[in-house]
């Protein structure tokens, strides 16, 4: 794909050349845009053959009606700040694209492929109340980007960011929505390699009042009590 032209016109026209919706149907997006059928590695593929689209051009592919190309656009907004020459006002502008455009996220696998590095690791070294906004929201997506997006405080550690998971989870583990309680289980178990100190002790203090499948997926990553 040598020669890529970045808008998202372009785009849209190779993830319909990769489109075989025989093959890959994507039953798992469950909202109400067109599914057109491109297997996620090669959607993954094409993205990041426009890491550097404009942001003028991520706003249009946000605007499609269908699940790949907005998958795709956060798969973009993703791939640009994982350079290690992004500048920190890019950073900036896909964080706040991010959540301007929190609106055109139906599915939860929008939330888990950028939530982590343009709002979380934004944030690392930033006040994170804007985590805890998301998660008051009315919206299960927004609560999922809230509780999804501390993964970026697990690697490498950061003790104050581990800190807000923990508070987070303690927001949204008994959360009615499982598309907000499964990430809560997997931040927790994410932040028990980080930091097991910490996630026991939340363990301990909080017993009973957390969900069982919760309570296990914490303990996953916990080293075992020495025995006897």
């Amino acid at each position: 794909m040598g020669g890529v032209e970045l808008t998202a016109d372009a785009l849209v026209a190779d993830l319909r050349a990769a489109a075989d919706p025989a093959a890959h149907p994507n039953r798992h997006y469950a909202g109400d845009g067109e599914v057109l059928g491109v297997r996620m590695g090669t959607l993954f593929d094409i993205a990041k053959c426009y890491t550097a689209l404009p942001l003028d051009e991520v706003h249009r592919l946000l605007d499609e009606p269908g699940y790949e190309p907005r998958l795709a656009a956060f798969c973009v907004l993703d791939f640009a700040v994982r350079r290690p020459r992004a500048a920190d006002d890019e950073r900036e502008a896909r964080y706040r694209l991010y959540l301007d455009r929190h609106d055109r996220i139906d599915t939860w696998d929008m939330v888990d492929r950028a939530a982590p590095r343009v709002v979380g690791a934004f944030l690392r070294d930033r006040s994170r109340a804007p985590l805890f906004e998301l998660a008051r929201s009315d919206d299960p997506l927004r609560r999922r980007t809230a509780m999804t997006a501390p993964l970026a405080y697990t690697r490498p550690p950061h003790p104050a960011g581990i800190a807000d998971l923990l508070r987070l989870a303690e927001l949204l583990a008994d959360d009615a929505d499982p598309v907000v309680r499964k990430p809560v289980g997997i931040a927790l178990r994410h932040a028990g390699g980080a930091d097991p100190a910490a996630v026991r002790a939340f363990l301990d203090r909080l017993g009973d009042r957390l969900p069982a499948p919760v309570r296990r997926a914490a303990a996953e990553k916990l080293p075992r009590a020495a025995g006897p």
